[in-house]
């Protein structure tokens, strides 16, 4: 496909996902927010894609939403009618939700890789990654609360699941922002690289490190984990229990303890 804010390169199994306004910080425009949808989209139905790389080119992740769109806003819901109104922001507020919800909906892992700004809107995307990697360089921050507004587009959600109560309730209602150092003591990000090079190539050797797995049992691996966190324990193993019933007698079982009595690697088809 063709993109105008992103750049998609298949790296052997690894799609590279990369936001392409370097001269906008990667604030994240209509057009970005459609094609990310779109892009993740296409790695999720694509299979020759087993593991995502998602970055930013430049200095910078994203510096959140662009002014330009929030400053559109009036003129997209404008009605005589207040309740029309409202219905429309409504739906566009749900359109930007499944814009980030697209990345935990893509079946296959997600890697942030994540240098400079990573604020608001671009925090929201992060954190609907499967885990973050960070350079040295790295900020982070719910800006939300100094504009006036609630964040309404996962963080609230996801970032308490990620960092405990305490941190999230700290950074979304002080608006503080947390550099790298301490995004990794709070657990927000996995592991901090020293340079953008260095957090490039960690990030595609561990999602080269997935794609080499059973892209079945990955695929399951992630839709396990993201229904087990919404439910309880006892939901979470029903669940695995019907998943496994369905999904176990596979060939790839037989492909990696082959290869395991032969100490050989496995090679799984797509």
């Amino acid at each position: 496909m063709d993109y105008t804010t992103l750049k998609v390169e298949l790296h052997d199994a690894v799609a590279l996902v990369t936001f392409n306004r370097p001269d906008k910080a990667n604030a994240l425009n209509a057009d970005m927010w459609r094609e990310m949808k779109q892009a993740l989209t296409w790695c999720d139905q694509e299979a020759r894609v087993r593991a995502v790389v998602l970055t930013g080119q430049g200095r910078h992740f994203s510096s959140g939403i662009d002014l330009s769109l929030l400053m559109g806003v009036q003129g997209q819901i404008d009605d005589a009618c207040e309740a029309r109104k409202r219905e429309k922001l409504r739906a566009l507020i749900l359109e930007l939700q499944d814009c980030v919800n697209s990345l935990e909906r893509c079946r296959k892992p997600v890697i942030a890789a994540i240098s400079g700004f990573c604020l608001g809107g671009g925090l929201d995307i992060a954190l609907a990654a499967d885990f973050r990697y960070a350079s040295a360089d790295a900020q982070f921050g719910v800006r939300e609360v100094d504009i006036g507004m609630v964040a309404d587009v996962g963080t609230l959600q996801r970032l308490p699941t990620v960092v405990g109560q305490g941190v999230a309730r700290e950074m979304a209602l002080t608006g503080c922002d947390i550099d790298a150092r301490q995004a990794e003591a709070w657990r927000l990000v996995n592991r901090v690289l020293p340079d953008g090079d260095s957090l490039r190539a960690a990030a595609l050797e561990t999602a080269r490190l997935i794609a080499a797995k059973s892209p079945l049992a990955v695929r399951g691996s992630k839709q396990v984990l993201n229904y087990s966190r919404d439910h309880s324990v006892a939901d979470g193993l029903e669940y695995v229990a019907n998943w496994n019933a369905a999904m176990l007698l596979s060939e790839d079982i037989v492909k990696a303890g082959m290869a395991a009595m032969s100490k050989q690697s496995a090679v799984f088809r797509d």
